[in-house]
């Protein structure tokens, strides 16, 4: 009767540990292909052209670039990798963030 007993109690305990969770990566450094927004704001007031894609590209270290034309509507969606950059009405850069 006692191994029963002593058995019941032990069943539940068993079920309700909780896992540890997973140690967060150093914040200094940042995993290949997260975007960045550190010294973009140069680039704000220049115009959208495959030369100001390639050179955001390089210095956000995303992989992807989201151009917002004036007016947009668009996704609340979060990627890491990704570089939203929004355009005035005259197709000038006016805010970057990532997301």
């Amino acid at each position: 009767m006692r191994e029963v007993l002593f058995a019941a109690l032990l069943v539940p305990a068993a079920c309700s540990a909780v896992p540890t969770p997973p140690a967060a990566p150093a914040a200094t450094a940042a995993a290949p292909g997260t975007c960045r927004t550190e010294g973009l704001d140069r680039f704000v007031g220049q115009r959208r052209s495959p030369e100001a894609q390639s050179q955001l590209l390089a210095a956000s270290g995303a992989r992807i670039i989201r151009w917002v034309e004036h007016g947009m509507m668009v996704t609340m969606d979060f990627l890491e990798d990704r570089l939203t950059v929004r355009l005035g009405p005259d197709h000038r850069i006016v805010s970057l963030g990532c997301g």
